[in-house]
């Protein structure tokens, strides 16, 4: 191992590596829900070197360290962190590994022909995992996110442990979070977006089941697509205090596969809020719904809906508990401000 190169261990997943960058400690939650289980995907072997160059399908960041079967340099198994920069550009293929980021100010990104669009992502990084498997749902990410001030580009993110479990794609632990132009894919529990402010500029997110959720983020979700992959719910929320924390989708499409509720609450003082936005034939008109019969969680929540358009937008029947606002929510209220954010793609 080259001096100051990441530390690569094997898992207990077959032909999978987890890759990290210093290893600060993190809390994590759980939340417990049912449903049954399958799917698995391919690995890569990829490469790592210095660059400033540019190839055809894009330009590489000025002092990148490029990774991937079209790299030059010496070999190595997995998309790993050489500690001479924080930048980091993937050249494409299926790379199934686990990569846990830990040190600030990392920037990945991932080659693409077209930088705003998620269909032209060539760079995929899988993982097999469930909650159960891993000990915790944040443990069980593809891609965990340990500290603040990192962005990701143009990467399609997925676990494709399938139904039957909690399984993260992406979980993201720290703030000041960017994540732009990417494809997160799952099924139960894709984004856990567990705190602190977070940016998800022109995304793609599937899944089906409280399929973005956290305790104490503050998102931003815009310019994008969140796509059901069958029945169930979008978002959880799980505030459990009055605090400023919200959960915003802004200017997104919402599309899929079976009948989807906006979301439900997780804990007590859920915020979350669809404006703008064009809601698909997926949405039943009652719209939200509350946690289970037994623990309905609706007492201090808002559950608000502004502007938007479609098949599934506000009408008549919405949830008693859901509120048609009268002003869209700012994107200073939610993240505080916006300095750290890419601004090609608010």
């Amino acid at each position: 191992m080259l001096p100051g190169a990441t530390t690569i261990t094997t898992t207990t997943t077959t032909a999978t590596t987890k890759t990290t960058v210093a290893s600060p400690t993190t809390t994590t939650t759980s939340k417990t829900t049912t449903t049954t289980a399958t799917s698995k995907t391919s690995s890569t072997t990829s490469k790592t070197t210095t660059s400033t160059t540019s190839t055809s399908s894009g330009s590489i960041p000025s002092g990148a360290i490029t990774v991937g079967k079209n790299g030059v340099g010496k070999p190595w198994t997995g998309i790993h962190f050489i500690l001479g920069s924080n930048i980091i550009y993937v050249y494409p293929g299926n790379y199934t590994e686990q990569i846990v980021i830990s040190r600030s100010g990392i920037k990945i990104y991932g080659q693409t022909s077209n930088k705003l669009a998620y269909s032209s992502n060539t760079v995929t990084i899988s993982r097999y995992m469930s909650a159960a498997m891993a000990g915790s749902n944040d443990l069980s990410g593809t891609v965990r996110v340990l500290a603040t001030g990192v962005s990701l580009y143009n990467l399609n993110i997925e676990n494709t442990y399938g139904k039957g479990a909690q399984a993260i794609a992406l979980s993201v632990q720290a703030g000041t979070f960017g994540c732009y132009v990417c494809q997160l894919r799952g099924y139960q529990d894709t984004l856990l977006a567990s705190r602190d402010t977070q940016f998800y500029g022109k995304c793609l997110i599937t899944g089906a089941t409280d399929f973005i959720f956290g305790l104490y983020g503050s998102i931003w979700i815009t310019g994008g697509t969140i796509q059901t992959v069958a029945s169930g719910y979008i978002t959880a929320s799980g505030l459990s205090s009055d605090d400023p924390n919200w959960y915003v989708i802004d200017k997104t499409t919402v599309t899929g596969t079976g009948t989807s509720y906006l979301g439900r609450p997780w804990r007590n003082y859920a915020r979350v809020v669809f404006q703008n936005s064009n809601l698909g034939s997926i949405i039943p008109a009652a719209g939200w719904t509350q946690w289970s019969t037994a623990t309905p969680n609706t007492d201090h929540i808002l559950f608000g809906e502004y502007n938007n358009t479609g098949s599934g937008a506000w009408k008549s029947g919405r949830a008693s508990f859901a509120t048609q606002l009268t002003a869209p929510i700012s994107i200073t209220t939610v993240l505080n401000s916006t300095s750290w954010v890419d601004a090609a793609y608010l």
